[in-house]
C-alpha cells in the first residue's frame, strides 16, 4: 500500500502522543524514551496497538529524539530498528480492520542552525539523513517530520528526506500563540517553503489545543494544494497531584476535531496529553463528515524564513540594487568582499519599500558560486525580505537555493533546451518560483506571437518536470528603445496577452527601456506605470527612486488597491520636505518604523550588522567613556529590539542578530575598559540548564545571549542536566537566578524535581522556567518563580528582581 494513493480516496487519522501514554507507564523523570523500545518493547507495542484500535491509520514510531547528536551510531540502528518492529507488531496485533501504516517519526535535532545558532545546515541535513536511511532500511511506509518550530531545520530534514530515501514524507510545525513558528514563519510561508520542497502533506501540531490552533489551520487550508494534517496538544498542560494533566478533555476535543475536518483537514490526531480514548472519540466524531480532497491552488507564492509573498494579488516590487550591472561601487565591494556594503543596500531597499531583493553578484573575476551563497546566508542576517536568486551559473544557482531559508525567487529559465534541462530540476528539488524569459536559441523574438509560442513550450516543459504552472512568472523582455524604437511596445503587447488572455503571472526588468537615455528616470517611471496598466504582477525597479514609487503608489491609489490612500499618504509623507512639506512618517507600504530614522552604532545593532557595530563603537570610544557608549548607546538600542520582539514586530532571528551585533560593540566596550582601568559593573550570576533527560537547548541559549549581552553573568551548565548539578553549582556559585529548560512532556517530571532540590539547597534563588511544555499556572503549582515565555521576559525579570 502507498500512503499517496490512500491520501487520495478519503481522510485519514493519525495517532495521539507517544511521550503521555509512556508516563503512564512508568517512565522516569530525565529517562529517554527512545530507549524503552528495547527495554520495554510490550510496552511500546501496547500503545501502538491501542491507537490502532482506536482507528488510527498512520502511527509514528517511537523516535521523536532518535538522531546523531543523542545516540551513538550503534544505538541508534538499534533503537530504530526495535521501533519499527514494535510498530509493525502491533499492527499485525491490532484488532481493527483499516489500513495501517508505520510512520518515521523526526523530531527537531534540539539545536538552532546558523547564522542565529551554532548548527551548521550542513550538519542537520547530515543528522536527520542518518535517521532516516536507517528508517527507510528498516522499512517503515512514510517519514513523519514534526513538531518543528524553525523553517530552515524543517528545510533540512525534508531534503534529508528526499535525498535519502524515496518515501513519502509528512511535514509538520509547532506554531505558537501568534500563530507564526518560534522563529517567524507565517502558516503561508511554510506552505510556500514545503510544497516547494515536495512534501506530500504539510500541517500543524503540538504547542496549542485544538481551538487554539484553528487560525492556523484555516491558513494552511487556504494556501495549501497539498492534504493538511493537524495533532493539537490536549489543551495546555497542569500539574495535578504530581502528574501532568491537560485542560480539554477527549469529548470536547473530538468536537473541535470535527470542526477541522468540517474545513478541510485531511488528516487528523492528536499530540501531547492525547490518548487512545482521544483519537477513538475523533474517530466516531468524523465519521459521517462527507471529504474532498485538497484541491491545487492558484497561489503564486515567494518566502522568506517569516513572510510570504504573493506574485499577482496586486503589483509587486523586487529591489534591483543588488546587482553589479552599471554600478561601480558595487563591483569594488564584491571584489573587496565588503559584506556590509551589500547588506546596506538590501536594507535601504526594504526600507524603500520592496517586497522581494534580487540578489546578483556575477563578476568574471569573483567565484560567483561562494560569493553567492555567502551572501544570500548573511542576507538573511539581517532582512526578512524573500531573495530573487539571479544567476546564470547553475552550479551557484544550486549552491543558493540549498542554503536559503524559504521559497526563492528564481532568475531565470528561458526557452532553450539546454536551460529548461538545466534549471528546472533544480526548481523541482528546492522549490522556487522561477522567471522565464522569452527567447530561445534563436534569441529575443521581434514580435510578441513569437514571445508567446515560448512561454507555450517552457509551460509545457516545465509540467513534464512536475512544476506547477503557478510557479512560472513570464518575463516578456524590454530592450532599450533607444536602439530598438517599437520594443516597448512589442513588450506591452506581450505582457497584455500573457496576463490577460492566458491569465498569466509576469514580471519586468523596467528601467532596461531607457539605456542610452537623459533623463531615465522620467522614461521609466511613465514605462511602469503602463506595464502595470497591461496587467503586469512584478516590477523589477529600484525602489529608492522617488519617480519610479510615484508611479507605483499612484496606480494602486487609482485601481482602488489602496486602502483608505493610507500607503499613498505614508508615502508622500516620507518624501523630503521639498516634495511634500508635512513631517517625516512612516515609509512605503508601512514598512518603515520610527527605528529607521535611528543612525550609527543604533541602528547598526537593531539591523544586526556585526562589523560596522564593532567599527562605530571603536570610533565613539575615542570620544566617549565605555560606560556611556553602553548606557546611551547600545543597552538602548537593545531595548528597542527587544520591545518590538514583544510586540511581535520583531522575530527571533532579528532578534538574535541585533544580540550578536551588540555582542560585537562590547567586545570594543571591553578593551576600552581594560585600557582606562574603570571598572565594568558586573550584573548578578545566573545559572542556565537545560533539565534531565532533554537534549533540546535552543531556548536556554537563546536567554543565554541574550542576559550576556545585558551584562547579566551567565553559567551554561548545557543540556540533560540532573537535578544535582543544577543545585550543587546555584549553591556554590550563590547565584540569585537559575533558569531551567524543557522541550517535552516526558522531561517537565525532571524539571519538578530540579525546583524541588534547589528549594532545599538555594531557597533564595529565583527560578525561571519555559519551553514549549510549560505556562504560567504549570510553572507555578511546580514551585517555580516564574514563567518566561520567551527570552526578553526573562531578561525583564532579571532586572527587575535585580532592582528591587
Amino acid at each position: 500500500m502507498d500512503i499517496r494513493e490512500e491520501l487520495k480516496k478519503g481522510r485519514l487519522i493519525l495517532d495521539g502522543s507517544m511521550g503521555t501514554m509512556l508516563q503512564t507507564r512508568g517512565l522516569a523523570p530525565g529517562e529517554l524514551p527512545e530507549r524503552w523500545n528495547i527495554t520495554h518493547p510490550e510496552e511500546i507495542i501496547r500503545i501502538h496497538q491501542a491507537y490502532f484500535e482506536a482507528g488510527s491509520n498512520i502511527v509514528c514510531t517511537n523516535t521523536f529524539g532518535a538522531n546523531c547528536l543523542k545516540y551513538g551510531e550503534d544505538e541508534l540502528k538499534a533503537i530504530i530498528g526495535a521501533a519499527v518492529r514494535n510498530a509493525r507488531q502491533a499492527a499485525v496485533q491490532a484488532k481493527a480492520g483499516q489500513n495501517k501504516f508505520v510512520a518515521l517519526d523526526v523530531g527537531p535535532l534540539g539545536r538552532l542552525l546558523k547564522p542565529y545558532g551554532d548548527l551548521d545546515f550542513e550538519e542537520a541535513v547530515r543528522c536527520f539523513g542518518e535517521t532516516i536511511r536507517i528508517g527507510a532500511a528498516c522499512g517503515v511506509d512514510l517519514i513523519f517530520i514534526e513538531t518543528m518550530n524553525d523553517s530552515y531545520e524543517t528545510k533540512a530534514a525534508v531534503l534529508a528526506a528526499r535525498e535519502n530515501s524515496r518515501l513519502p514524507v509528512f511535514a509538520s510545525n509547532a506554531y505558537g500563540e501568534d500563530g507564526k513558528l518560534m522563529t517567524g514563519a507565517c502558516p503561508a510561508a511554510m506552505v510556500a517553503l514545503l510544497e516547494g520542497l515536495g512534501v506530500d502533506a504539510l500541517g500543524a501540531n503540538c504547542s496549542l489545543g485544538p481551538e487554539q490552533l484553528t487560525g492556523v489551520v484555516q491558513e494552511l487550508l487556504a494556501y495549501a494544494s497539498v492534504p493538511v494534517l493537524v495533532k493539537p496538544n490536549a489543551g495546555l498542560p497542569k500539574e495535578r497531584d504530581g502528574r501532568t494533566v491537560y485542560g480539554v478533555g477527549a469529548e470536547e476535543f473530538a468536537e473541535q476535531m470535527r470542526k477541522m475536518a468540517e474545513a478541510g483537514a485531511s488528516l487528523l490526531g492528536g499530540c501531547c496529553g492525547t490518548t487512545p480514548d482521544y483519537i477513538r472519540k475523533t474517530v466516531a466524531a468524523v465519521r459521517d463528515l462527507p471529504w474532498k480532497p485538497a484541491e491545487a491552488k492558484d497561489r503564486t507564492l515567494v518566502s522568506s524564513y517569516t513572510r510570504c509573498v504573493e506574485i499577482g494579488s496586486r503589483p509587486v516590487l523586487i529591489g534591483e540594487r543588488i546587482n553589479p550591472t552599471g554600478k561601480k561601487r558595487f563591483k569594488q565591494a564584491l571584489r573587496e568582499g565588503d559584506t556590509e556594503y551589500i547588506l546596506q543596500e538590501a536594507l535601504t531597499q526594504q526600507e524603500a519599500g520592496a517586497h522581494i531583493l534580487d540578489v546578483n553578484v556575477g563578476l568574471p573575476e569573483v567565484d560567483e558560486k561562494a560569493v553567492l551563497a555567502h551572501t544570500v546566508f548573511e542576507l538573511q542576517g539581517v532582512t526578512d525580505l524573500p531573495l530573487q536568486i539571479d544567476t546564470s551559473d547553475p552550479a551557484a544557482m544550486e549552491r543558493a537555493l540549498r542554503i536559503y531559508n524559504g521559497k526563492a525567487m528564481i532568475n531565470s529559465v528561458n526557452g532553450k533546451e539546454e536551460s529548461m534541462r538545466t534549471v528546472f530540476p533544480l526548481v523541482k528539488k528546492y522549490g522556487g518560483t522561477v522567471v522565464a524569459l522569452t527567447l530561445d536559441e534563436e534569441g529575443i523574438p521581434s514580435t510578441a506571437e513569437v514571445r508567446i509560442a515560448i512561454a507555450e513550450k517552457i509551460l509545457k516543459r516545465a509540467a513534464e518536470y512536475g512544476i506547477p504552472s503557478r510557479d512560472i512568472v513570464f518575463d516578456p523582455l524590454c530592450m532599450a528603445v533607444s536602439a530598438e524604437p517599437a520594443c516597448a511596445q512589442v513588450t506591452l503587447d506581450t505582457l497584455h496577452c500573457l496576463t490577460k488572455t492566458m491569465k498569466r503571472k509576469t514580471v519586468l526588468g523596467v528601467s532596461n527601456v531607457s539605456f542610452g537615455l537623459p533623463r531615465r528616470e522620467a522614461v521609466n517611471a511613465r514605462f511602469l506605470t503602463m506595464a502595470l496598466e497591461n496587467g503586469l504582477s512584478a516590477a523589477i525597479i529600484n525602489p529608492c527612486s522617488a519617480e519610479m514609487m510615484k508611479s507605483y503608489h499612484t496606480y494602486l491609489l487609482l485601481h482602488n488597491m489602496d486602502e483608505n490612500c493610507e500607503s499613498y499618504i505614508r508615502f508622500v509623507q516620507s518624501l523630503p520636505a521639498a516634495e511634500a512639506p508635512a513631517a517625516k512618517g512612516p515609509g512605503p507600504e508601512g514598512k518603515k518604523e520610527a527605528a529607521d530614522d535611528i543612525t550609527g552604532l543604533p541602528r547598526a545593532i537593531e539591523k544586526g550588522l556585526r562589523e560596522q557595530a564593532s567599527q562605530l563603537a571603536a570610533e565613539l570610544l575615542q570620544s566617549q567613556p565605555p560606560l556611556q557608549v553602553v548606557n546611551d548607546q547600545i543597552i538602548p538600542a537593545l531595548d528597542r529590539v527587544g520591545r518590538g520582539f514583544e510586540k511581535k514586530t520583531v522575530y527571533l532571528p532579528q532578534l538574535l542578530m541585533s544580540a550578536e551585533a551588540a555582542k560585537a560593540a562590547f567586545e570594543q566596550v571591553k578593551k576600552a575598559i581594560a585600557a582606562s582601568g574603570e571598572t565594568q559593573r558586573k550584573r548578578a550570576k545566573f545559572v542556565l540548564a537545560t533539565v534531565k533527560g532533554d537534549i533540546h537547548d535552543i531556548g536556554k541559549n537563546i536567554v543565554k545571549v541574550l542576559l550576556e549581552n545585558y551584562g547579566f553573568q551567565v553559567i551554561d551548565l548545557g543540556r540533560d542536566v540532573p537535578p544535582e548539578t543544577v543545585a550543587e553549582t546555584v549553591a556554590r556559585e550563590e547565584a540569585p537566578f537559575c533558569g531551567l529548560s524543557a522541550l517535552m512532556t516526558t522531561t517537565v517530571p525532571a524539571m519538578e524535581a530540579t525546583i524541588r532540590l534547589l528549594r532545599q539547597v538555594a531557597p533564595a534563588c529565583r527560578i525561571v522556567v519555559g519551553g514549549a511544555v510549560m505556562n504560567a499556572e504549570y510553572a507555578r503549582r511546580i514551585g517555580a518563580d516564574k514563567y518566561a515565555a520567551d527570552a526578553m521576559e526573562t531578561v525583564r525579570y532579571a532586572e527587575e528582581m535585580e532592582s528591587a
